[in-house]
């Protein structure tokens, strides 16, 4: 009986960590930590359940005195086990809820109090020990640092393990989405500065993180711990005991919640430990603060390896202004403002990942080209898909409320869970519109997504519910309409005390409708019923004050406000038929929640073909967007080959923000010419060419048109830049060593498939020592196959190319005119890039001199490389070919130098 209590005790102690109620039978309530309202229409204050602040401890909890935190010895640990039974915890609703209380996670001989297992990230002020507090303290801030779409919020939970000894580099990530019920698992190996880890936190922008306790162990925190805390000071961060992450128990939550469609993910990833142990971690932890379960076979499940998408490490990311604006986060003038013409949440969402994270597979890329060029040369396609596609809710949203379980069925859950299957419903209705959009389409993409559609479960699941729903229920907008489609959702005569329920709600409406009138009538006033989610029914009128008695309202109006000629008031008697409408709405909930949780567990079993809809949903959403985008600006399809080359490209941004379109400059890059230096003064224009040129890249590898007359990219694996901001003109030492890591990371990390930008390296410190290391750094980026596009002020660089044949010197041009007077001159800035380097008089220097034999080998050099070119990528005809052909050996010819004649 004691062990009984003992465990009821640390069970209470661990619901202190989630928000806590009370329900009409005075039973305690726990509400999600993290409710996102999207699905869930507007309320009355007298059924709210909202998030009740925490300070600590629940009153009546424990307070966790002489509790410790256990250790495992190693990166497995004890299973969590059902107390007086053998069987797994997932199993169907009641007999979960039932074991809750009695789960070996939460007994003192399993964890010693498991609010002691996770611990929040406190208030910076805080110490680092607060770290090992056995009280457990709510988050501070739950916004993520990155940027996130204007249709999102933060809303992902990522757990993340290191391994230990010699694994150490080794690293295992699962994340979960609360929005959408996906599982994306990743292990991999990172080197030193887990710039691969932070890149991928980045991209997922998390609500909260998890690690082990034993990452941050007093006296040996691990790197990987401090360097996430220092990149995501502004994310909820939790600690958990080491034994929860236990690969054995992720296998088993994966084989029990992973959907049949998804079920190759388990050999892809059986051997692959930490990523399982990272999982089991993160499901576990998930189902806790949510307090629901996910129903069995219900979630998407896979495994995201880096093979076939480029990484844009988090500082590139931020120097290209890919998703947040620099200057104003709340600015939409980034490579995700130009190009989100989405008209999903689930759209929003896919561009702003595939911005961060290009494809790097050209086969997948052009196919979706394909599908953009089909939507630009169909009309009809275009606007039937997007008229259809604009009707979609949140997908993925829906999905991931749809498959939860609440351990607990309260008027809330009851409510979200009949607006649920409306907008089930409403979804499910727009198959056929979308069917008939692409019933005409050409490309393999659209014609598969059709194919798709004509999945039988679609119409199995709209058939049930049909059986049970009205015909005419709909999603609709405004919290009373919705209000009333939830009360009236059920059909007649299937429940005969909810029919009657719902008649004396119809009889109180009624009646506060006709004492309005009689008051109305009374008073000699133009009163008129309102309602909101916060008041209920309440009256308004328009009138001048001048008009009424004294210039006040009857005493018997209570609550009164104005806003100009508007008056919102109630009295003593609406209150009360307030009251009475929400027990009545109470009634009618739940009685509509009990049939619409048969009508879900009779469709759960054909529910995951909407994971198919959604993915087709968001991908026609962004091919959309794209689409829409070339209508606005001259866009053109990019071509992929092994060179990069850019014919009058502009820059994307830049283009909606000026007045006139901007100068276009052309860009040649291949693996014979693969180091461009370019050259000239302040404001000439680098800056904006070399983000242009990334932009551009990442454009043509995430499926869209680019601003370009023509263009051809080599897909890159990795697009690094080292741009100086305005704050790095100053020399300062700080300056210096944060471009110091910029440059060891890039060079720790390209390889010969990266394209590489730097741009005023250097600037932090002396003339000599910045010339010195931007000599070194170019040394070493020439191993490598890397394109690579280098500006500097140092004119001595450009000397390079005497020494390296794949090197090119560019330089932006300026024309000096003279002012009226004629006495002053000014520099006009012409943004047109040129060969060669700049001769302004500030960046003369002595050109150093190469020998006729020197000449002769560059150009023999170029000619090679024009020749190899030729041969992999020409589609000429045999009489063009020729031609060509015969003006390299011109320009060969031209360029190697008579007998005894020196070049400077």
């Amino acid at each position: 009986m004691a062990d009984t209590r003992g465990q009821a005790a640390a069970s209470d102690s661990y619901t202190g960590r989630a928000s806590s109620t009370s329900d009409s039978g005075g039973r305690a309530e726990r509400t999600p930590r993290y409710a996102f309202g999207l699905l869930q229409t507007p309320r009355s204050t007298t059924d709210s359940t909202g998030d009740c602040p925490s300070s600590g401890v629940r009153p009546g909890c424990s307070s966790g005195e002489g509790l410790a935190p256990s250790r495992a010895a190693g990166g497995g640990g004890v299973k969590p086990q059902v107390s007086g039974r053998g069987e797994s915890y997932f199993g169907d609703k009641s007999s979960y809820i039932e074991n809750t209380s009695t789960v070996n996670l939460t007994s003192s001989s399993s964890v010693q109090g498991l609010h002691s297992a996770y611990i929040v990230k406190p208030p910076p002020s805080a110490s680092r020990s607060a770290y090992r507090s056995h009280t457990p303290l709510m988050g501070y801030s739950v916004t993520s640092s990155s940027a996130t779409s204007a249709h999102s919020t933060a809303s992902v939970i990522v757990a993340v393990v290191e391994g230990r000894g010699l694994a150490r580099g080794e690293v295992g990530m699962a994340s979960i989405d609360l929005k959408n019920p996906e599982v994306i698992l990743s292990q991999f190996a990172d080197n030193t500065t887990y710039a691969k880890v932070i890149t991928k936190l980045k991209i997922l922008t998390p609500l909260e993180i998890i690690m082990s306790n034993t990452a941050c162990d007093p006296g040996s925190t691990t790197k990987l711990f401090s360097l996430i805390t220092e990149h995501f000071k502004n994310v909820t961060f939790t600690t958990v005991q080491r034994k929860y992450f236990n690969e054995a128990k992720g296998l088993e939550y994966i084989e029990q919640l992973c959907a049949s469609e998804f079920g190759t993910i388990l050999m892809e990833v059986q051997s692959k430990y930490y990523c399982l142990a990272a999982a089991a971690a993160l499901l576990k932890y998930v189902e806790f603060i949510q307090n629901s379960v996910y129903a069995p076979k219900s979630l998407k499940v896979r495994f995201q390896g880096s093979e076939k998408t480029a990484m844009i490490d988090s500082s590139s990311a931020q120097n290209l202004e890919l998703v947040i604006n620099n200057r104003d986060s709340r600015n939409g003038h980034t490579l995700f403002g130009v190009l989100n013409y989405t008209k999903t949440p689930g759209g929003s969402r896919r561009l702003r990942s595939n911005i961060l994270e290009p494809l790097a597979d050209a086969e997948t890329i052009n196919t979706r080209l394909d599908c953009v060029q089909e939507l630009l040369q169909d009309e009809e396609l275009f606007f039937g898909l997007q008229a259809v596609i604009s009707k979609f809710l949140d997908t993925e949203q829906l999905l991931s409320v749809l498959v939860q379980i609440p351990k607990q069925d309260t008027v809330k859950t009851a409510e979200s869970k009949i607006t649920n299957l409306i907008y089930l419903k409403h979804t499910l209705e727009l198959v056929e519109p979308l069917k008939a959009a692409l019933r005409s389409c050409n490309t393999a993409l659209l014609k598969a997504y059709y194919n798709s559609l004509e999945d039988i479960r679609f119409g199995i699941i709209l058939e049930k519910i049909t059986t049970v729903i009205n015909d005419d229920t709909r999603y609709t907008k405004g919290c009373l309409s919705m209000r009333t489609q939830k009360c009236y959702a059920v059909k007649p005569n299937i429940s005969e005390f909810l029919d009657i329920a719902r008649r004396t709600y119809t009889e109180i409406v009624d009646d506060i409708a006709g004492m309005i009138t009689q008051l109305a009538e009374k008073y000699n006033l133009p009163m008129r019923t309102s309602f909101s989610s916060a008041r209920g029914f309440f009256i308004q009128m328009n009138i001048d004050a001048s008009t009424l008695p004294n210039g006040q309202l009857p005493s018997e109006f209570t609550k009164i406000t104005k806003m100009k000629n508007t008056y919102s008031f109630t009295s003593p008697d609406l209150i009360k038929m307030n009251e009475r409408c929400q027990e009545s709405l109470r009634e009618i909930y739940h009685m509509t929640y009990l049939i619409v949780c048969k009508l879900l567990n009779e469709i759960y079993e054909h529910i995951h073909c909407l994971y198919k809809l959604s993915d087709i949903v968001s991908m026609l959403d962004m091919l959309l967007a794209f689409a829409h985008a070339c209508t606005l600006s001259d866009y053109v399809r990019p071509e992929f080959t092994d060179t990069l080359a850019i014919k009058q490209g502009w820059h994307p941004i830049l283009e909606k923000i000026a007045v006139e379109k901007p100068v276009s400059n052309n860009t040649y890059l291949t693996e014979g010419n693969n180091f461009v230096i370019i050259t000239g003064p302040n404001m000439s224009g680098k800056s904006t060419y070399l983000r242009q040129i990334a932009l551009c890249q990442i454009m043509a590898q995430i499926g869209s048109y680019v601003p370009a007359e023509y263009c051809s990219f080599r897909i890159a694996e990795q697009i690094f830049t080292r741009i100086g901001m305005d704050d790095d003109i100053e020399t300062n030492a700080s300056t210096f060593m944060k471009e110091m890591k910029e440059i060891t990371y890039i060079i720790q990390n390209a390889n010969d498939r990266s394209l590489i930008i730097i741009d005023e390296l250097g600037r932090g410190t002396s003339a000599e020592e910045g010339i010195g290391i931007c000599y070194a750094v170019c040394e070493c980026l020439l191993n490598l196959k890397a394109f690579t596009l280098f500006a500097t002020h140092f004119l001595e660089l450009c000397h390079i190319d005497a020494l390296y044949p794949n090197v090119e010197n560019y330089h932006f041009e300026v024309q000096h005119v003279r002012s009226s007077s004629g006495n002053k001159e000014k520099i006009a800035y012409t943004y047109t890039l040129s060969k060669g380097y700049t001769e302004e008089k500030n960046y003369e220097q002595h050109r150093q001199k190469s020998t006729p034999e020197m000449t002769k080998q560059k150009a023999m050099y170029h000619l090679a490389v024009r020749l190899v070119q030729t041969a992999r990528n020409s589609r000429l005809d045999p009489d063009s070919l020729r031609i060509y052909l015969r003006g390299l050996k011109k320009k060969y010819e031209e360029s190697c130098p008579a007998p005894g004649q020196n070049n400077e």
